[in-house]
């Protein structure tokens, strides 16, 4: 069973925090990669949280609403959010300016399990923008490469457009130490000259031990039972398949029951279940 983190850094669960927009970067047409810095340095200095957690975003006057951290605690400082255009309070996260203010609360959640995957393979299967919060993971990995075994990274979108931090994935495609996999399921344009087709088509011609190798998978809720199929087809044990659920998070504490699945909630119990805890959760998948 994967630890479930009860209380935030910060101390008081229901108490934001100052933050100010440093900058912002449009990733694709609805999605924005969002950079905060808390306004008490003090706050800034000492917040820490694991790779897969997420915070509470609050703009005054809208609301509020969970987001994953999408950046790395290897690089303090900055708290880095992906946001897709959806509703109200993710547009007016969307019409915020530099050094404009907003409440963090956090981090919630269990996270990714750090400990357990150092000197291990890893494969990270990523479709659309669950690139989020695995490039959080992503990163820790990359900054403490010794630690962690052979590393292969999989990630899916809709078209080429829809691909998230294209630098930075043209920076990964030029690294010896990892294989990056990228497929489309169509190309409008007809100028990828990568893989056209879902993300499990991904795992064609790759070979794992599924014995020493975690999948961390985070991908669109219609695709996660499709990528399990592939990964428990192939001999991966249940709890070696590693997912990010981010189902109805609401409050972050679990006071509001918007998440309860069975005896779970995704905010305390998740976002990251093992496969076995999903497929015994009905409606988790």
């Amino acid at each position: 069973m994967l630890e479930r983190k009860l209380l935030p850094m910060m101390g008081n669960v229901y108490q934001p925090r100052l933050a100010r927009l440093v900058r912002k970067h449009q990733l694709s047409g609805d999605t924005t990669l969002f950079a905060f810095r808390f306004e008490d340095p003090d706050q800034a200095r000492r917040f820490t949280y694991r790779p897969g957690q997420f915070v509470e975003v609050s703009v005054l006057g809208v609301g509020e609403a969970p987001i994953s951290i999408s950046s790395t605690p290897t690089r303090p400082g900055l708290i880095e959010l992906v946001v897709r255009r959806v509703g109200r309070v993710t547009d007016a996260l969307h019409r915020l300016e530099p050094n404009a203010a907003v409440g963090l609360r956090g981090p919630y959640g269990n996270g990714w399990p750090i400990e357990k995957l150092r000197h291990q393979d890893l494969a990270i299967i990523a479709g659309g923008l669950g690139m989020a919060p695995l490039r959080s993971l992503l990163n820790y990995v990359l900054d403490n490469r010794a630690e962690f075994g052979r590393l292969v990274v999989m990630y899916g979108a809709r078209t080429p457009d829809d691909l998230l931090f294209k630098d930075e994935l043209a920076d990964l495609g030029a690294r010896s130490d990892l294989d990056l996999l990228l497929a489309v399921d169509q190309d409008p344009t007809g100028t990828w000259n990568g893989r056209v087709g879902v993300v499990t088509t991904l795992f064609e011609g790759r070979q794992f031990d599924p014995q020493r190798t975690y999948a961390l998978v985070c991908v669109p809720p219609v695709a996660f039972k499709y990528v399990a199929a592939e990964l428990t087809q192939r001999g991966f044990p249940g709890e070696r398949i590693l997912m990010s659920l981010e189902r109805k998070m609401q409050c972050g504490v679990g006071k509001c029951g918007y998440c309860n699945v069975g005896h779970k909630y995704t905010c305390l119990d998740g976002p990251v279940f093992s496969y076995w805890d999903a497929i015994n959760l009905p409606g988790m998948i």
